[in-house]
């Protein structure tokens, strides 16, 4: 899956022929980004395009040296499987 980040409408999208996923995020403060929605086509849920977007989404943040507040649920829930990328979170 080809992720694409597009920093213009501040969100990570994939296009695939069935559907299409985004995860979108608001730049709270100057380094700091709040991953608050993923969406994924119906068509093509349960197939791993929501864990890539989150995934692709912490590594630009880490590889960028942002943080990272996890407003959206399942960003939460990609988190507890995933806790080696709770570094990028911002201290609460």
């Amino acid at each position: 899956m080809r992720i694409l980040h597009d920093p213009a409408t501040h969100r990570f999208v994939i296009h695939a022929p069935e559907g299409n996923g985004e995860l979108l995020y608001s730049l709270r403060q100057p380094g700091v980004m709040d991953f608050y929605h993923i969406g994924v086509d119906e068509r093509v849920r349960h197939r791993g395009m929501g864990s890539a977007l989150v995934g692709a989404a912490f590594q630009y943040a880490r590889e960028h040296g942002k943080k990272v507040v996890p407003s959206s649920v399942y960003v939460r829930y990609w988190l507890e499987q995933h806790p080696e990328a709770r570094d990028t979170l911002i201290p609460m």
